[in-house]
């Protein structure tokens, strides 16, 4: 009887026990699929991605790429009225960050540049085509800060002057090749621009009209480069993996390869040039003189002075020649700018000689032009891309480490609300002040009026010299000439496409137009071609 009931006993006991243990597992099961969950869901809240700016969700993996293709400036600008100022992107798993304010620009390359000086990893055109030494695309490190300094020093404000010789025999070239060809205008702004930029980087003789097959060569490095520095040019920029890839089974890399090796051999033959003629005491002033000489101080070798010489070279060859592009087609749809330009310069030079570098105090509504030509149309509507090396957070919303940021340059330079409701028009007169003087620039624009030239440490080192030609060009020009729009055979006048746009790599170019072009004053051509012969002698030599 007993044994029967410590039996029983033992079995209630062990059903107790059983039952206690399948409780615990079922709250250790239950436990184990919350913890995680409660886990993540506790990163969520925390997690400073909850705060990115806002933007498009864009597709699964590839996120937004699809719509970074061409004239992006102006869906950036669509964005912002639906998003604001500081959009979000994602790009394949890149961050991107697009800047649609001045503020926005200003706050965050200009007063953080500490964080935001950095260029983004760009395989093809920076790694392997240019062997990291190109200063526009070179990474925010020791070597880019000997550079920039180098540059600066080479390019500041008081030397530029020593080029106002060589930038005023350009423009009277130019304005001598037009007379002449009225008809070839762009081939013209291109041969002055080319012309001006060698002779101040290498100190290379004037190319004579018609003959610039001397810097074919360079040229076709420019356009490679801005071919392959196309946001989405080449797909290893999107898939970093791909670098990887065995030269002999990537066409992109093995030529990309090959164009460094002879690219580099042309541009220290270039720089080895000048620096014979330094040896031998005939040199001028030019960038590469002023690299030689201070090699030791600046610590940089032969091949990144060669290379740092030819950033600047790429740098200023094709971008002046189309700012002059975009002021002419200006001239031809906003024609009482020329004649208020055309006044100013009959008061202050009168017609009886040309302007010259002296009358750049004199001529306020002329270094508007300028201004408002770099404003009106930038040449980069979305300049070169900023990369962010820290972690950073602005007005509540998170910006990660590595994320690419763009200034929108294209609607910063032409925003309403600090430019007025005609922003869209070219207008040179909203850069002077009730006297008609040039006028204190928005706060954000150092001076410039416009942030054509970008932002903070990556700011354009040869802004200088580009103002420079720009005002004689231009002075010259419309001193002597006259730019009205084509008309056809029965005088009605051919149509302008003047919000059209030809993408040529990052440089971004009217739609071909046709103008004509007559003296402005019988005079005007003699006193020219006097003016021409007097700089004859070394023009060419």
């Amino acid at each position: 009887m007993s044994l029967s009931f410590s039996s029983s006993l033992l079995g209630i006991r062990l059903v107790l026990q059983l039952g206690h243990s399948m409780k615990e597992n079922k709250i250790l099961s239950l436990g184990l699929l919350l913890g995680p969950a409660l886990l993540y869901l506790a990163h969520y809240v925390t997690s400073p991605y909850r705060k990115l700016p806002p933007g498009p969700r864009g597709y699964p993996i590839i996120g937004n790429i699809l719509e970074l293709r061409s004239q992006q400036w102006l869906k950036f600008t669509e964005w912002r009225k639906q998003y604001g100022d500081v959009i979000y992107l994602n790009a394949a798993g890149q961050p991107v960050v697009v800047l649609n304010s001045q503020k926005a620009a200003a706050d965050l390359l200009d007063r953080r540049a500490g964080i935001y000086s950095d260029r983004p990893v760009n395989v093809v055109a920076s790694n392997i085509l240019t062997g990291g030494l190109l200063l526009v695309f070179t990474r925010y490190g020791d070597i880019w800060r000997r550079m920039r300094k180098a540059a600066h020093e080479g390019l500041n404000k008081g030397v530029v002057k020593d080029f106002h010789t060589i930038q005023t025999k350009e423009a009277l070239i130019l304005a001598s090749d037009g007379l002449k060809e009225p008809t070839e205008w762009f081939k013209h702004l291109h041969r002055a621009s080319a012309s001006m930029i060698l002779s101040i980087v290498y100190d290379q003789p004037t190319i004579k009209p018609g003959e610039d097959y001397d810097v074919k060569p360079i040229n076709d490095f420019v356009q490679r480069l801005t071919l392959a520095a196309y946001p989405g040019a080449h797909f290893v920029e999107f898939f970093p993996w791909m670098q990887y890839i065995p030269s002999r089974f990537a066409a992109w890399k093995r030529n990309a390869e090959y164009w460094y090796r002879q690219d580099s051999a042309m541009f220290e033959g270039l720089f080895n040039s000048v620096h014979v003629n330094s040896v031998n005491g005939d040199d001028r002033p030019s960038l590469c003189a002023t690299l030689i000489r201070d090699a030791g101080r600046h610590n940089l070798s032969n091949r990144e002075n060669s290379w740092l010489a030819a950033t600047m070279y790429s740098a200023g060859a094709e971008t002046t020649a189309v700012v002059m592009a975009w002021w002419m087609l200006a001239m031809l749809v906003y024609p009482e700018t020329q004649a208020r330009a055309q006044a100013e310069l009959d008061a202050v030079v009168g017609r009886e000689r040309l302007p010259t570098f002296a009358d750049y105090p004199h001529l306020p509504y002329i270094r508007a032009m300028v201004k408002e030509a770099l404003r009106w149309r930038p040449v980069d509507p979305v300049g070169l891309p900023h990369r962010s090396t820290e972690d950073d957070w602005y007005e509540g919303m998170f910006i990660p480490k590595g994320t690419i940021c763009i200034a929108n340059v294209w609607h910063l330079n032409r925003d309403p609300d600090i430019y007025g409701e005609d922003a869209g028009d070219f207008n040179p007169a909203r850069h002077l002040d009730s006297k008609g003087e040039i006028a204190p620039g928005p706060p954000d624009t150092k001076e410039e009026s416009h942030v054509t030239f970008g932002f903070g440490r990556r700011l354009c080192v040869g802004r200088h010299v580009a103002n420079n030609s720009l005002f004689i060009d231009i002075a010259i020009l419309l001193w002597a000439l006259k730019f009205e729009r084509k008309k056809d055979a029965s005088g009605k006048l051919l149509p302008l496409n003047v919000d059209g746009f030809v993408e040529d790599g990052l440089v971004v170019r009217p739609v071909p137009y046709e103008c004509d072009t007559t003296p402005r004053f019988p005079e005007a051509p003699s006193l020219l071609a006097n003016e021409v012969e007097l700089h004859g002698d070394g023009m060419w030599a």
